[in-house]
């Protein structure tokens, strides 16, 4: 579901390059206005407002004609800062060190109002608290933040990472590495964890957000370039309209949500979609007063964990970094 930090690095040095290409997209009278939307992965129902959005009529009502696209080669920050595509998905961590590089990305709004992802292990490894990572081998992408989050979780019950073994697994499945390759992996709990019980595998789950404040971060998130918040605030205006209808669909009807992914990508498992929608109904809105809500202080207290983790060199302005001034309707 996820392309992690070590991508990103490597995505904002080609910002650059891409960026000379930019131009903007036509104004046709009394037509559609063409827009690209890029996934952060593949479809997987964090994007299920998306597709409810398109399928529903919603973009079309706005006088959008959106164009839903994986990324390809390049990330979604590179293609939305280089007006490649107009708007993506993006995290959190990924915003915030694109911004670091002068990369203009935006934030205009959480698809999911808490991190639901987590450190997981098939429950017979015995794994019960970030303490017992000590002599066990975690697969992951190879980013620094991954070790200085286990490390923070770790200190908290008077572990050690530093007897960690920590290996570069890449997006390998979960439950095969977990056979003989590694002992516990990074998860999203509305995807890994839903197919886990599906399977009838039992996991031993250690909530990022629960453990750690800081950890509570915005994952993922949709994203505009400041060009078009600064000059075509309409467009914005429009699509965050149109979006948020799919969300409050997709929150209202999780049924037909998944059945309208399931459609548009029927390569995924009908069981696995169908099971994530009904635990991501209750997430994706959560105890914010509307879906997409942004708080200051989540921006805050993640860039300063990144800089006080020294992750990075300097802190961003988070002010900057996000924007509720789209949603159609602004908590009070």
């Amino acid at each position: 579901m996820k392309k992690f930090i070590s991508i990103m690095l490597s995505a904002v040095l080609a910002f650059s390059m891409l960026s000379g290409c930019a131009k903007e997209e036509p104004k046709d009278e009394g037509k559609l206005q063409k827009v690209v939307v890029t996934l952060d992965w593949t479809p997987n129902t964090n994007h299920t407002g998306l597709y409810v959005a398109k399928d529903k009529g919603y973009y079309e009502e706005a006088g959008l004609d959106v164009q839903i696209i994986q990324p390809g080669e390049g990330t979604a920050d590179q293609l939305v800062a280089a007006n490649k595509a107009q708007f993506g998905v993006s995290y959190q961590e990924s915003v915030t060190l694109a911004r670091l590089e002068n990369v203009p990305v935006v934030s205009i709004a959480a698809v999911i109002q808490h991190n639901t992802s987590g450190f997981a292990s098939v429950k017979d490894k015995g794994i019960v608290t970030p303490k017992d990572y000590e002599g066990k081998r975690y697969g992951g992408w190879g980013s620094p933040i991954e070790k200085a989050t286990l490390k923070a979780l770790m200190d908290k019950y008077g572990g050690d990472v530093e007897k960690v073994q920590i290996l570069t697994t890449g997006a390998t499945d979960f439950f095969a590495s977990s056979e003989k390759d590694v002992d516990f992996a990074w998860i999203f709990e509305g995807w890994t964890g839903i197919e886990a019980k599906l399977k009838g595998i039992e996991l031993n789950y250690i909530d990022l957000g629960k453990e750690n404040e800081a950890l509570d971060y915005y994952t993922p998130v949709l994203i505009t370039n400041e060009n078009n918040i600064k000059n075509n605030p309409e467009l914005v205006e429009k699509f965050m309209t149109a979006t948020s209808k799919g969300y409050e669909s997709a929150i209202e009807n999780p049924g037909e949500a998944a059945q309208i992914l399931l459609d548009n990508a029927p390569e995924l498992n009908p069981e696995l979609v169908k099971a994530s929608q009904e635990f991501l109904s209750t997430k994706y809105k959560d105890d914010a007063d509307v879906w997409g809500y942004q708080k200051e202080t989540v921006w805050q207290k993640y860039t300063d964990w990144l800089f006080d983790n020294k992750l990075i060199e300097s802190k961003i302005e988070v002010s900057k970094a996000f924007t509720n001034d789209f949603l159609p309707q602004k908590a009070k």
